[in-house]
């Protein structure tokens, strides 16, 4: 046995493009248009306009559906608005490890009463085995949400949607997938009680779809599911539950189910409409086939 650390050549120097690229999209999707329509000096006052409109816009998206937290896990069928770090520490077979910085989170957005936007920043990865350390990038993520249904808690407290992941193969050479991924899911929720208190269901299913290299990605289809309550106002405990089928791919045929723990704490005021949610989780696997033991799981988010 022996240690030491091998950093990908197409990793870390490439996180603050990668970085500035997320911001740079958002700038072209909200930034841009608003200082196209200040051609005549008065950039300034247009740029707040289109920004107070903006918000107004997006809060009431957000006040015609349901006000659930978003779980540790399961992402949730609502349109949020927000940027979000996750972290997770893994423990898989062979004394393998898994600490995974920014879990593919990052900026979410909402640009039209039923749409959401999600630039993933790429997720830092370290793994630790026998043999040594492993670091470097994941793939880019984004994710688009259409909400087709929805109603608030005091008009039926339900809400259905769409989304359509694509992972796309930037990441370093030890933890790229090499092919594109495009994830179709469907999303459904239902809740009781009021925005005080009460107990909502989130689910979701979706299949990942490689466009190349089935043979070694596999095409698994997963199902979570996440039991929330809400309770004291700012307190959300959970449980939520992970079913993966694993078809085609190496391990074909074979299915995985683990089960999740977690708190979430919020949402609290910091400054103006900015609020701060923290929460974690631990997760364990509890079928006969499993490709980890346990994770931890952390979560901070700042939503506006």
């Amino acid at each position: 046995m022996y240690s030491q650390i091998q950093r990908d050549r197409t990793g870390p120097s490439q996180h603050p493009i990668r970085t500035l690229c997320v911001f740079l999209a958002a700038l072209t999707l909200f930034g841009l248009p608003a200082l196209v329509l200040a051609a005549d000096g008065t950039a300034g006052s247009t740029v707040n306009s289109f920004i107070d409109a903006w918000f107004a816009m997006s809060d009431a998206a957000k006040e015609a559906q349901p006000h659930w937290m978003t779980p540790v896990v399961t992402v949730t069928p609502r349109l949020e608005q927000e940027y979000r770090y996750d972290q997770t520490w893994q423990n898989r077979p062979d004394d393998t490890n898994v600490t995974n910085y920014g879990a593919g989170k990052g900026l979410e957005i909402i640009p039209t009463s039923n749409t959401e936007v999600i630039l993933g920043q790429p997720s830092y990865v370290s793994r630790t085995t026998r043999k040594g350390t492993t670091q470097g990038f994941a793939d880019e993520t984004f994710l688009l949400k259409y909400r087709g249904l929805s109603e608030n808690e005091e008009n039926g407290n339900y809400i259905v949607t769409g989304f359509l992941g694509v992972s796309i193969p930037t990441g370093s050479n030890a933890f790229t997938n090499h092919h594109t991924i495009i994830t179709p899911t469907l999303a459904g929720g239902k809740g009781w009680g009021t925005r005080e208190w009460g107990f909502d269901i989130q689910s979701t299913v979706g299949i990942a779809i490689p466009a190349a290299g089935l043979r070694t990605l596999g095409m698994p289809i997963t199902w979570n599911t996440a039991f929330q309550g809400h309770l004291l106002e700012k307190l959300w405990p959970e449980v939520e539950t992970t079913y993966t089928y694993f078809k085609n791919g190496p391990n074909d045929g074979k299915s995985q189910w683990a089960i999740t723990a977690g708190l979430i704490l919020g949402r609290y005021p910091i400054n103006n409409r900015v609020k701060l949610i923290i929460g974690g989780g631990y997760q364990t696997t509890v079928s006969s086939f499993y490709t980890f033991h346990h994770t931890w799981l952390l979560t901070a988010r700042a939503a506006f």
